[in-house]
C-alpha cells in the first residue's frame, strides 16, 4: 500500500510541477524516477517516451502508465495515471474559472510568453541529456542527423520516424553480427 501511495504522490508531484505538456516534463521524470526512485534506468525512460509519441493520447500519461504498470502492475499504472493527471485537472479548473476575465491583461500575457521561454529551455535540456544517453556511436549519429533533416523537412507523423529509426537500427545492428562472425 505504502509503495502504491508513493507512486501517486511521486506522479501528482511531477504533475503539479510540469508546465509545457509532456516534454517539458522529461526533465522532472528524469530525476524522480530514474536518479531518486530508481523505477527505470534512462534507456527505458526513453523507450517508455518514444512508446509514448507513438500510442495515442498523451505523452506524458502514456509514460507514467508504463512506469506504474511496471512498478505495480495494473493499479500501479492506474494510479501513476491518477497522479500525473490530478494536478492538471485541479489547476485547470480553477485557472478555467478565472482565465476569461484576466486574459488580455498584459502582465497575464508577459508572465505566459516568459513560461514558454522557460518550457523551451527545459526541453532543449531533457534533448541534451537524451543525446548523451542515446547517440553513442557514430551509427546512432547518422540515424540521429537523418531523422532530424526528415523531420525539419517533412511533415511525416512522429511515428513514421520512429519506425525508420527502428528499422535503421535493426539493419545496422544485424550488418555488425554478420560483420562479428565473419
Amino acid at each position: 500500500m505504502k509503495e502504491l501511495l508513493d507512486l501517486f504522490l511521486t506522479f501528482a508531484k511531477v504533475g503539479v510541477m510540469t508546465f509545457g505538456g509532456g516534454y517539458a516534463m522529461l526533465p522532472i521524470l528524469q530525476r524522480e524516477v530514474v536518479d531518486r526512485k530508481h523505477w527505470a534506468t534512462q534507456e527505458e525512460l526513453m523507450d517508455y517516451y518514444a512508446i509514448g509519441q507513438c500510442t495515442p493520447g498523451v505523452i506524458a500519461v502514456n509514460t507514467a502508465t508504463f512506469i506504474g504498470q511496471k512498478q505495480r502492475g495494473v493499479l500501479g499504472g492506474i494510479l501513476t495515471t491518477l497522479g500525473v493527471v490530478f494536478p492538471s485537472l485541479i489547476i485547470i479548473t480553477i485557472i478555467a474559472a478565472f482565465v476569461s476575465n484576466f486574459a488580455d491583461l498584459a502582465i497575464v500575457k508577459n508572465a505566459f510568453a516568459g513560461i514558454r521561454v522557460c518550457v523551451c529551455v527545459l526541453i532543449f535540456n531533457a534533448v541534451l541529456k537524451l543525446w548523451k544517453s542515446a547517440v553513442k556511436d557514430v551509427a546512432a549519429g547518422i540515424i540521429f542527423g537523418v531523422i532530424l533533416i526528415l523531420s525539419l523537412l517533412t511533415n511525416l507523423s512522429p511515428v513514421w520516424y520512429v519506425i525508420a529509426a527502428a528499422i535503421a537500427g535493426i539493419a545496422i545492428q544485424s550488418i555488425k553480427a554478420r560483420r562479428a562472425m565473419a
